[in-house]
Parts: C-alpha cells; structure tokens; sequence
C-alpha cells in the first residue's frame, strides 16, 4: 500500500492495511488467554512522543512474558513512524493520536491441522485521543474511588509487565464506577497500600513532597517518570515510598498520570474532597506547566477547548 487511504490503516504481521482488513484469529492466544504484551504513547501536536521509551519497555515486556515478536525494536520503531504517518492525513489540527504496539503469542492450531499462521501476531495502530469525554477532568478534577479489589501481587505476576491480562484492573474498574460512573479507579496492593488503575499512576503531595507508590507494585508509566524528572527540574522533592489511604485522604494534593491524560489533577478519593476542592493544586500546577513545556504543546487547553465544543 502507498497511496493513503480514508480510512485508518495499522500494521498486521508484515503489511500495513486498512483497518478494516485486519483478522485476528478466534484461536489466536491474546485472545484465548490475555498472553499478549502492548504498550500505548500518544503524540502532541501531531508529533509522537517518547518512541523510544515506550518501544524499549515494550521489549521489556515481551521479555518477560517470553514472546518474540520476529523483528528488532528498530523495526518496530520504523513501522510505528510509518503507521502514524499513513495516519495522519485523518486527524484535524487540533486532535491527537494514541499509538499503539499490540503482539500475542501467536495462533494455537486445531489438532491434528496445519498452523493458521507461524510466529507471533503483531499489530500497530492508532487510535483517536478521546477529548471531548475526558476534557471536565481538567475543570472538575477526577474522582478516584479505591474499589474492594485488590491489584495482582509482583509475587504472581509482575506489573512492570504491560500485559493484555487486564482483568484484575478491570474488575476494580467496575466496581469503582458501579458507585460512581465517573470514577477513576486506584486499586489497593494486598498489603494495604496504593497501586495503579488502568494505565494510570498516583501521585499524592504533602507539605510541598509528591510521593507516588514503588515500581516494585506498579507499571512505572513513562508519562509517571516524566512527571517525576520534571518536578525534580522544577526543586520539587519527588519520594516512591509505600503509601495507603491516610496518605490520599490527608494529602494536599493528588494527581494521575497517564499517556493521555499526562498529569490530571484529582479532586476526591473516595468522596472525600482533597484539601479545599480547587484544582489543580499549586505543585500539580507546576509540574503540568512543566511538562506543557517539555511537550511544547498545552494538552490542557486542548481538552478544555471541548468543554465549548
């Protein structure tokens, strides 16, 4: 394919293709089992952001997980540029892409039948930011509900691991939104402590020193490490210590970090309202003016503008 296309198209096994021609196989073993490993960036302005970070711990986790993917983190970078900018033509001058690398283990075959396809399943695509849904977090600031689930102990499965088994988050999801449909889930680590929700970190800040929970329990976001270099840069203290709910309930302010959302201030946990309500508060202000100058990009007038919209 050299022409662009109207419609989006994404990498599968080797070819790019329109969307709409991508088949994953019903015995493929991402979707039998969740034995797949993916990571997401987004770009800023049309330009992507952190490649490299996000390829290198996407290689960590297939890794982990044992899976070759059949070609070299340079090509999957290549291949990544090349999806984005096939894709590119379809966005408006004020919208922004997810980018994502998707590989499974590959198709199980049917006994006794010859293999549907040999080797891993590798998909590249990109995926709308959704903006207008998530512009009222930067107005109101998120709501972040702790649901009874507790996240999957480094003991059974790693969370530096970005995997596509996401039913212990999901779980914890639905339980969160099912008191507040607009909840942003945090789950617990069994030992009591703050961990993560789906693809995204926590952060909590107290007496000027943000604290956020050890990689050890957690995904280390490369948005979550940017946020920290940044507040460093800025003289702001930065700790990644055990934190539980008396940290979140007394902090003076909270925020999430995540690909899309970059820093989003948090106004409640568990119904209860962070220090006075107001949001951002004045260090989760800097490091998001921060890091609007590390993007060269105001993410945050980008969302706000579709409160108009």
């Amino acid at each position: 394919m050299t022409a662009l296309a109207n419609q989006r198209v994404a990498y599968f096994n080797g070819r790019i293709v329109p969307e709409s021609e991508v088949r994953v196989s019903f015995r493929d073993r991402g979707f039998k089992y969740g034995d797949a490993v993916f990571d997401m960036t987004r770009t800023f302005g049309h330009r992507v952001f952190k490649l490299k970070e996000h390829i290198d711990r996407f290689y960590s986790s297939l890794r982990y997980v044992r899976i070759d993917p059949g070609m070299s983190a340079a090509e999957m970078t290549r291949a990544s540029e090349e999806v984005l900018e096939r894709n590119m033509h379809l966005l408006g001058a004020d919208e922004d892409y997810w980018l994502g690398q998707r590989v499974s283990r590959g198709v199980d075959p049917a006994p006794g039948e010859p293999r549907e396809q040999q080797g891993a399943t590798v998909i590249i695509e990109c995926t709308p930011l959704p903006l207008k849904a998530r512009a009222k977090l930067y107005r109101d600031g998120a709501s972040v509900v702790v649901p009874p689930t507790r996240r999957t102990p480094p003991e059974s499965l790693s969370p530096r691991a970005k995997t596509h088994n996401y039913l212990n988050m999901i779980i914890g999801d639905l339980e969160a939104k099912a008191e507040d449909p607009e909840a942003w889930a945090v789950l617990l680590d069994t030992s009591g402590n703050l961990a993560e929700g789906i693809g995204s970190n926590i952060f909590v800040v107290k007496d000027g020193v943000v604290r956020t929970p050890r990689t050890k329990f957690v995904l280390p976001g490369v948005s979550r490490q940017t946020a920290i270099d940044l507040a460093r840069a800025e003289g702001i203290v930065v700790e990644e210590t055990d934190l539980d709910l008396f940290d979140a309930y007394v902090a003076d302010e909270v925020f999430l970090t995540s690909t899309s959302l970059c820093v989003c201030p948090v106004r409640s946990v568990n119904g209860a309202v962070v220090a006075d309500g107001k949001v951002p508060g004045p260090i989760t202000r800097r490091i998001i003016d921060a890091y609007i100058r590390f993007v060269d990009h105001d993410f945050v007038a980008q969302y706000l503008r579709r409160l108009a919209a």
